[in-house]
């Protein structure tokens, strides 16, 4: 398993970076057998998003730092340093690019972009 996280540098540039999931067999749900499992981060709230089939966004950065979780749809994100990444259904996006230049979000699939956010502030 891997997540996408998009992240903004000392001078104000976003970038992307894939990041490896790493899971650990454990006793999830006793009485349950093992099963492999990350570890847990806290959360502070989670939500739901729907972006309209051609949505197109003003660049900005992200206003806390949340992971998206894409149910249907895709978009096209780009870094402020040109790199983008197609997020579609099943990709999760990590956001930390709070400050800088931020990032461009345009919708472009023929259906509507819906995801579940997950806040951590």
């Amino acid at each position: 398993m891997q997540f996408y996280k998009l992240y903004s540098d000392v001078d104000g540039e976003s970038h992307w970076e894939d990041v490896a999931v790493y899971l650990e067999e454990k006793t999830f749900a006793p009485p349950a057998n093992a099963i492999e499992v990350s570890e847990s981060e806290p959360v502070k709230q989670f939500l739901f998003l729907r972006l309209k089939a051609g949505w197109d966004e003003p660049i900005h950065p992200t206003p806390v730092a949340q992971k998206l979780i894409c149910l249907a749809g895709a978009v096209r994100v780009t870094a402020s340093d040109g790199e983008y990444r197609d997020i579609k259904k099943g990709d999760v996006w990590h956001m930390e690019d709070k400050t800088g230049k931020g990032h461009h979000t345009k919708v472009t699939s023929d259906d509507d972009f819906e995801a579940v956010i997950i806040q951590y502030e």
